[in-house]
């Protein structure tokens, strides 16, 4: 065959590929995503068989989006663990009509307006996914993590037929799209079906199905679950979409599958009739759902929400009432946390609640267990609730046993022995002794923790091993370890010591506001360490400092105050932050993230409302900070200005001239610093 017949022949193949390519693709889109499919299963595996083949043969030709990668085949040994470009945030929980109510009337509150619209849509339970598309193809799929950061399980996520590895229509240049990787009810059954015949033990629950295969090394084996993908949110900057119902509309035109249950209201009592419906009739769809999402539909007015430490503030789940078990109380059990706090905790005859066995329940404190009369062999009422960790919510009194006795609760510490003792106005008993071993180990477990010093290679199992082993016995020895200590260690090779080390030594790089949250200070969270990071600047600073000055700024009360005192008090702190400055810790904020900060605004309080051309509303309320002044989430007579953009409140404007507050715009503001 000459040169011209065989580019001939190439051209004809590769048209042929392209054209089976975009026909299995439509099917796909047909069959799972609209669920109306044109073609027998038969004929379409011929058709997926004939572009393998072509495909083999003429590897010139590969496409990373062609439909042949649906069957999986890449392994991958460690999945990598990726910053998301948006953070992934939790949603906070409601479980009544009242408390939704008050929800929408901080909303009204904060944005000045009282004629919002919301979505509602239903909460599924599955696997949290964040996708990311550019020039409309999937470039990457990552797990939620810690919402920080997550892994990167692009190579399964392409095997599930319901993810577009390709849109249709007009799309922007490049968003994120978050959803649920689910399995669905009759998928999930079968596959236990399959496990039993094969003499396995079936699985607990589809959730927790569908998030274990998204790790699985192999995705030719992720390719075989029936996993599903459901989509509902749509991330990105200057994106084209006004509402959140229009997100999704447009989502489903491009090819995703969003459920059609979602619904448009006006009132609170229309999302009300939404939930109480669903609440009934969940149990007719074809996946598990545990609540109702409800959602600010003006995407303008979503921005000028933003969000908690946690949660967005425009959006809220309605739990449907937690599915209640009856058990036995064989026993409790008493825990001791890294700040020396005890938590009891039941131990239950085992019983499958909501999908998993439980066999242990937390029962808070020594209040809780009084206010229950909870006593041993009870029978007792567990639930699940909105909370991770099961729950006694009562005792049925009639099957108690006649001798039964009230609980006493512990006097000393089941670590070291110490007596225990209870602050004044708080619920906890706590143990006093700073050496004890588990508030040694948390202490180390916080400070290594993702959102603090982040080092990797390392887990609470081996801190625990080291602790063991008396190779640290506290959170500076970790800067002392050499590859030579670890490496003979139970379960830990050469590479792995080596993995722990560079972890270690890359942490030294951590800015002075995570290692201020690292430290461990009792209610110094992520929010407040950045706060006194940015007041103070240096720890040396923060040392010297007095109760008096830190309850002056903004949102440190006396609690948090009294904390930071008594901990710099301690000469073992002293001695530990000491060493820590002496290896190269981060105590000082950099001067680069300082440059443009400024005490042009100190003393102001701003509130920024509406939508903006230059800045974000998260930019402008960041040099607000930055220049000294606060941003206040509602306008009061202390308000000192309110930066205006388009679609401001119309009784945010008639409050703020009421109380002659004057309002500014984005430009007058950049004059100002």
């Amino acid at each position: 065959m000459d040169l011209f017949s065989l580019e001939s022949n190439k051209a004809e193949v590769f048209d042929k590929i392209q054209n089976l390519r975009k026909e299995l693709t439509e099917h796909n889109y047909k069959y799972y995503v609209l669920d109306n499919p044109t073609i027998s299963d038969y004929d379409f595996d011929m058709k997926l068989k004939e572009l393998q083949s072509l495909e083999r043969q003429y590897p010139e030709f590969y496409d990373a989006q062609s439909p042949s990668v649906r069957v999986g085949g890449e392994v991958v040994k460690n999945f990598q663990t990726i910053q998301h470009e948006h953070r992934m945030y939790s949603l906070d929980n409601v479980y009544s009509k009242e408390e939704l109510e008050d929800w929408e009337k901080r909303v009204i509150k904060l944005v000045g307006q009282d004629n919002l619209t919301f979505v509602c849509e239903l909460k599924y339970d599955g696997a949290s996914v964040d996708l990311t598309y550019e020039n409309g193809v999937l470039k990457q799929a990552l797990t939620r993590g810690d919402g920080i950061q997550g892994d990167d399980i692009t190579a399964n996520v392409r095997t599930i037929k319901s993810v577009p590895l390709l849109l249709q229509g007009e799309y922007p240049e490049k968003f994120h799209i978050r959803g649920e990787i689910i399995l669905t009810k009759e998928g999930f059954t079968k596959m236990n079906a399959e496990r039993i015949a094969e003499g396995e033990d079936p699985y607990m629950n589809p959730r927790n199905t569908a998030s274990g295969s998204l790790k699985l090394q192999d995705s030719s084996e992720v390719a075989k679950r029936p996993l599903d993908c459901l989509l509902y949110t749509i991330v990105g900057n200057n994106l084209p979409l006004k509402t959140q119902f229009e997100s999704l509309q447009k989502a489903r035109e491009w090819g995703f599958k969003v459920p059609n249950q979602s619904r448009l209201c006006k009132t609170t009592d229309e999302v009300m009739d939404f939930i109480n419906y669903w609440d009934t009739h969940r149990h007719e769809l074809p996946y598990e759902t545990d609540g109702v999402v409800v959602k600010i539909n003006e995407v303008h007015y979503q921005e000028e929400l933003g969000f908690t430490a946690k949660s967005p503030r425009w959006a809220m789940a309605y739990k449907f009432k937690a599915e209640q078990v009856v058990t036995q109380l064989h026993s409790i059990s008493y825990q001791v946390g890294r700040t020396g706090a005890i938590t009891p905790v039941a131990n239950l005859e085992p019983v499958l609640l909501a999908g998993t066995i439980v066999k242990r329940a937390s029962l808070h404190n020594a209040d809780q267990i009084a206010k229950l009369d909870i006593r041993l062999e009870d029978s007792v009422f567990v639930e699940k609730g909105g909370e991770i960790i099961p729950k006694i919510v009562g005792v049925d009194i009639q099957k108690r046993p006649l001798y039964s006795k009230p609980i006493q609760y512990i006097t000393n510490c089941p670590e070291c022995n110490t007596e225990l003792v209870r602050k004044e106005g708080e619920a906890q008993h706590f143990c006093p002794n700073y050496e004890c071993p588990p508030q040694v180990t948390g202490r180390i477990q916080h400070f290594i923790s993702r959102k603090a010093m982040d080092i990797e290679g390392l887990g609470a199992e081996t801190i625990e091993l080291l602790f063991k082993e008396k190779l640290i016995k506290n959170y500076a020895d970790l800067y002392e370890l050499k590859p030579e200590n670890l490496q003979y260690l139970e379960r830990m090779g050469e590479k792995s010591a080596n993995n722990i080390i560079q972890g270690i030594e890359k942490s030294l790089q951590i800015p002075f506001e995570r290692v201020l949250f690292a430290l461990g200070i009792r209610y110094v969270g992520e929010t407040v360490a950045k706060k006194l990071a940015r007041e103070y600047h240096s720890i040396e600073k923060l040392e010297k400092t007095t109760y008096q000055e830190l309850l002056l700024i903004d949102e440190i009360g006396e609690r948090i105050a009294q904390s930071v005192v008594d901990f710099f008090q301690d000469e073992t702190n002293r001695v530990l932050i000491a060493r820590l400055k002496s290896y190269g810790i981060q105590m000082t904020i950099k001067e680069e993230d300082l440059a443009n900060d400024s005490d042009k605004l100190k003393g102001l309080i701003f509130v920024v409302s509406g939508v903006f051309e230059k800045y974000s509303r998260d930019e402008l309320k960041e040099l607000i900070e930055k220049n000294g002044a606060k941003v206040g989430s509602s306008i009061s007579s202390k308000t000192n200005y309110v930066i205006a953009g388009a679609n401001m409140g119309p009784s945010k404007l008639e409050k703020a001239t009421k109380l002659g507050i004057p309002i500014i715009s984005e430009s007058d503001f950049e004059q100002m610093i």
